[in-house]
């Protein structure tokens, strides 16, 4: 078994300890679920400050229902799908839309051109790793959330449809339409 496996067998079980009351087993959740969930905050809110505050506010909705945790369910997908919904929330109480951030995976972007790449194709990267996180910023929430949980996350549509609460068709459609945005700003910037 691979270390993501064995990560997600020792998190089931300590979500299940933890619904069944063992107050203890909630460092190990914080673990091994947090730096997960910390990106996918972070890249939903897309700015410095607002990430902690939704990984927090995640965090302390999960541990309030953990009683209503199926065992035997994904938690993973669970903690997103409560991750999301605290994010919409936000976004419904009125707070600002995403602002654009600069994330440290744009800046080292280039390094994936390879090590012999030019300072020209380096530069290239750079820029279309900028213009990518700009118009996911731009997009809708529904679409950029079902792109950053299939094409980011590894999720397949049906299971980012159960955190979404959305057929696995319309996420198909909102990943298309979010890849169709991406694709329309980066031949633009090419013209």
């Amino acid at each position: 078994m691979n270390d993501r496996a064995d990560d997600t067998l020792a998190l089931s079980s300590a979500m299940e300890r933890f619904a069944r009351g063992d107050a203890s087993a909630f460092a190990e959740i914080y673990r091994l679920l947090g730096p997960r969930l910390f990106l996918l905050c972070r890249r939903l809110c897309g700015s410095a400050a607002d990430p902690q505050d939704l990984f927090q506010e995640t965090f302390f909705k999960l541990h309030r229902a953990r009683a209503t945790f199926v065992e035997g369910s994904n938690v993973v997908h669970w903690a997103f799908a409560i991750a999301r919904s605290v994010h919409v929330d936000a976004i419904r109480r009125g707070r600002r839309r995403p602002a654009l951030e600069t994330f440290p995976a744009i800046e080292t972007f280039p390094m994936v051109a390879g090590e012999f790449a030019s300072p020209e194709a380096n530069f290239d990267a750079a820029e279309i790793a900028r213009l990518v996180e700009k118009t996911l910023f731009e997009m809708p929430e529904p679409q950029r959330a079902a792109f950053i949980l299939t094409r980011e996350e590894g999720l397949s549509a049906a299971e980012a449809g159960s955190v979404l609460g959305a057929s696995e068709t319309a996420i198909r459609l909102r990943v298309m339409r979010a890849r169709d945005m991406l694709r329309a700003a980066i031949e633009g910037a090419r013209l």
